[in-house]
This record gives structure tokens, sequence and C-alpha cells, in this order.
């Protein structure tokens, strides 16, 4: 008969199991405080329903342009986007089924177009719509 001559398994105690399930247990608690910092640095914007259908007329639109400096354009002219902001209020004074639309040359710097959609959601536009520019094809007039 032969005998197994080896060293015998240690089993853990009581006591080693309870340490790894504090420490389980604290991991838990981190990642739920950790989560909580997480903080979403997007917008947020209401979009309308998927079957929704809304009927905005021209006279409703108040059309502005971004070109590639990042200038903001109303009606050809430059604007200030202070002077915006002043411009969207008194529109929606008058007129409260206004839409802003925001038209974006495609090298426009993208703080201008954070800035004017912040803008739009600080004066709780209830219509805004943005576009790209089609950029000129290659060669031909700009």
């Amino acid at each position: 008969m032969q005998l197994k001559l080896g060293r015998k398994r240690k089993r853990s105690r009581f006591e080693d199991a309870g340490a790894s399930s504090d420490i389980a247990f604290l991991l838990i608690i981190y990642f739920i405080v950790i989560a909580g910092f997480n903080i979403n640095k997007g917008f947020i914007m209401h979009l309308p329903a998927k079957d929704s259908t809304r009927l905005i007329l021209k006279e409703d639109l108040l059309r502005f342009e971004l070109d590639d400096t990042g200038t903001l354009l109303y009606q050809g002219t430059v604007m200030e986007l202070a002077a915006a902001e002043q411009e969207i209020q008194a529109a929606v004074m008058v007129n409260p089924n206004l839409a802003v639309v925001l038209n974006i040359a495609p090298r426009a710097p993208w703080q201008q177009v954070v800035s004017f959609v912040e803008l739009a959601q600080t004066l709780e536009v209830d219509a805004f719509s943005f576009s790209m520019k089609d950029e000129p094809a290659p060669g031909g007039p700009l």
C-alpha cells in the first residue's frame, strides 16, 4: 500500500472568508460613490416624438449662420452671441411658435456651435434646428 506524501491543502478559516467579503462590500460602496461623480456634460434637448407632426411656417423661422471663422451671422450681418440672445428673446415674445435655425459651415469652430446650442437651451427655445452647410466641390466656386 502506497501512501501519498504531500502537503495537505490548507482550508481557509471562517475569518479569512469574512475579510474577503468585507473587501467586496467596500469595493461595491466605492463604485457606487464614484458613479455619483460621473457627470453628463451633454445637452438635454427635448426631441419631438417619432409620430408627431409640427407645422412651422416660414415666418416662424429665425435663421442664424456660423461661417468658417466662427462668426455668427443674422440676416447677413455679423452678430455677437449676446445680441443673438436679445434677438431670440424679443422674437419669442412676439411669436411663441418661433423656431431657431442654425446653419453651420463645415470648418466652423465647434466651441461656437456648442455656445449657440447652449444659448438656445438656456432660452428654452422649443423648436431648435441646426444643419451643416454643403462643402463646395474641390475646384468649384467658394
